[in-house]
């Protein structure tokens, strides 16, 4: 004689159960934001007096090297901004973010003009500042998802209020890419020049600043038209830097 098996009903969670499980998530989002908040500024306040030892970015170069069977190879030597020459300072402020002395971190007519002309579809560098591209580098990932800007805004604000502009001046010159597997001012000037980054003159300095839009692919000598043509555009633009004044 076959037993019938009669299926048992799940009880409905009550209202009760229902604001329990609202009540747990709220304190763990609660939690994980203030434990966010607390680690992000702890390591803002660590780099703000200790060298930042790497990057994301030169993990993940590491990685992509790896994949397709490269050498991987790391070239990174902290200097100290007073160690680094003045004309690589106004270089990539000519290069890369003509108001970083004086904005809070972002520019919002670069932006603009940025957005404007990407809408018409015509190619032009991005609306970022000096103070965006360090909080990147340092504490973010490669990306364009609306996460990522969020997280890159928090930190430029952090780092504006903590760092000022000569320690964020000191990390991004010391952190950004140079070079394929070459990182920061020091490796940059022994790499393309053979000599320290405090030597650099003005025409090696701006050859370093043409590249950095994308320094896997040009490079600071025997460089093309395109970069030679950049070269000639930062130095007049060097000329016009006065005193840099942190």
């Amino acid at each position: 004689m076959a037993t019938k098996i009669t299926p048992v009903k799940k009880k409905p969670l009550s209202k009760k159960d229902t604001g329990s499980f609202k009540n747990k998530l709220y304190r763990f989002l609660v939690k994980s934001f203030l434990w966010f908040l607390g680690i992000s500024i702890f390591f803002v306040v660590l780099f703000k007096f200790v060298p930042v030892p790497f990057t994301p970015l030169m993990v993940i170069r590491g990685i992509e090297n790896k994949s397709v069977g490269k050498e991987i190879y790391f070239s990174h030597n902290w200097e100290p901004i007073e160690n680094i020459s003045v004309n690589l300072q106004k270089a990539v402020i000519a290069s890369e973010d003509g108001t970083f002395l004086v904005h809070n971190g972002f520019d919002f007519r670069a932006m603009e003009k940025a957005y404007n002309s990407n809408e018409r579809g015509r190619k032009i560098k991005g609306g970022s500042t000096i103070s965006q591209q360090t909080a990147k580098n340092v504490f973010l990932w490669q990306g364009r998802s609306y996460l990522r800007k969020g997280l890159e805004a928090y930190f430029t604000v952090l780092i504006e209020l903590i760092w000022g502009k000569e320690r964020i001046m000191e990390v991004y010159l010391n952190s950004i890419e140079m070079g394929d597997g070459v990182y920061g001012a020091q490796a940059a000037a022994e790499h393309w020049y053979r000599k320290d980054a405090s030597s650099l003159t003005p025409q090696q300095a701006a050859g370093i600043a043409a590249i950095l839009p994308n320094p896997r692919k040009y490079s600071a000598t025997s460089s093309s038209s395109y970069i030679n043509t950049r070269k000639g555009k930062i130095l007049r633009v060097m000329q016009h830097i006065g005193k840099i004044k942190y």
